[in-house]
């Protein structure tokens, strides 16, 4: 029974963990994270991720102050 309860663990968590890292990613890159998420877990995982990775602007930073 382990040897079945630990893949299925696997494919349950693991577009789950991959969903709120893109939402985090997202939402540092000045996108919508729920959104990202909602991609990830919809486009079947992980096409949804890989297609995150590839289109993902790149991240955004505050300027620096002057002075």
């Amino acid at each position: 029974v382990i040897f079945l309860a630990i893949p299925i663990l696997l494919l349950v968590s693991l577009p789950i963990i991959s969903a709120f890292w893109a939402m985090g990613d997202a939402e540092r890159r000045g996108k919508s994270g729920c959104l990202v998420a909602l991609l990830v877990l919809l486009l079947a995982w992980p096409a949804g991720l890989i297609v995150w990775l590839v289109f993902r602007p790149p991240e955004w930073r505050p300027p620096d102050e002057m002075g």
